[in-house]
């Protein structure tokens, strides 16, 4: 079967940076509603289709194609004594946008002189990401996954 609108696609992936240092990678294959249901990057989806179990893709996707440009007001200098007395660089805080109500998550950047920078734009945000994937499984969507937009069962999500 190929991979076609409304099908459920399983893969393994790799991601790599401009280095081709390895960002992230599969465990357990991931499944994912093709069509244009945002299950994955466009453009992986794109090199996706029509293709079987057994092929691969390895797609180069620029900051706009994977996970944006950094946004200038996600970063934020805020005061330490906001934050629990043991915060260090790395750890994740949420916090809500003021201007639309959204839950962003925070990552301390860095620490001095009695101010936390946090960061709420996703750690590859502005980096050209090289991705690589196997398919592993081509079915039809089942008719609830087509009107719920997304997968069901073993890999995919549960209501």
């Amino acid at each position: 079967m190929q991979i076609a609108k409304d099908t459920v696609v399983t893969l393994h992936y790799e991601m790599f940076d401009a280095e081709n240092t390895l960002l992230d990678k599969t465990e357990e294959p991931i499944a994912y509603l093709h069509g244009g249901y945002d299950g994955i990057f466009p453009l992986v989806e794109e090199a996706l289709h029509g293709k079987s179990v057994g092929d691969s893709v390895d797609v180069k996707l620029t900051p706009d194609d994977a996970f944006g440009d950094p946004e200038e007001e996600l970063v934020r200098v805020e005061d330490l004594d906001v934050f629990p007395a043991d915060v260090e660089v790395g750890m994740m805080f949420e916090a809500d946008d003021p201007e639309t109500g959204d839950v962003l998550l925070f990552r301390v950047t860095d620490i001095a002189d009695g101010k936390a920078i946090v960061d709420a734009n996703h750690p590859l945000a502005g980096q050209t990401i090289r991705f690589v994937a196997k398919v592993t499984e081509v079915r039809a969507a089942t008719a609830e996954e087509l009107s719920h937009g997304h997968v069901h069962g073993a890999h995919g999500h549960h209501h």
